[in-house]
């Protein structure tokens, strides 16, 4: 009972940092970014398991964090006004060509940052853009005028 226990309170804190981090910062990971999930996963997992090796101590564990998402996506389908908190919402950055700057403080993200994608996305300038929104996965999506 105590690894399930353990791995729920790992679980609902992988949750929060997620939340605290920022989307942008997830969808684009650097190597250092993915050398510091995996030395995350081990610690999470030593603090989950401790010294126990046994293939129950795994299916507990994996079993708690398995049914706990599960859950959580039940409660994201079936109650609606939890989205927001689960998931976040999607933010307009740039409207008819102005960038919000206000949007931007808040994702943490810079005007050269949203250029460049605007850029991958083959849009030449800003001002050619009607709505460019922040979506919840991290990615921006561009509507041109």
């Amino acid at each position: 009972m105590d690894i399930v226990l353990r791995a729920a309170v790992a679980y609902f804190f992988i949750l929060f940092l997620t939340r605290v981090i920022g989307r942008r910062e997830l969808s684009s990971l650097e190597p250092f970014d993915l050398i510091m999930l995996v030395v995350l996963g081990d610690l999470i997992q030593q603090g989950v398991t401790q010294s126990d090796y046994s293939v129950t101590g795994l299916l507990l564990a994996a079993g708690t964090i398995a049914a706990l998402q599960a859950g959580i996506s039940l409660v994201n389908y079936f109650v609606p006004f939890s989205r927001p908190l689960l998931e976040g919402e999607p933010i307009v950055i740039v409207e008819d060509g102005k960038v919000i700057q206000k949007n931007l403080r808040r994702e943490r993200l810079t005007v050269d940052e949203v250029e460049e994608e605007a850029r991958s996305s083959q849009i030449a300038s800003l001002e050619d853009v009607r709505w460019a929104v922040l979506e919840t996965n991290g990615k921006i999506s561009f509507i041109p005028k």
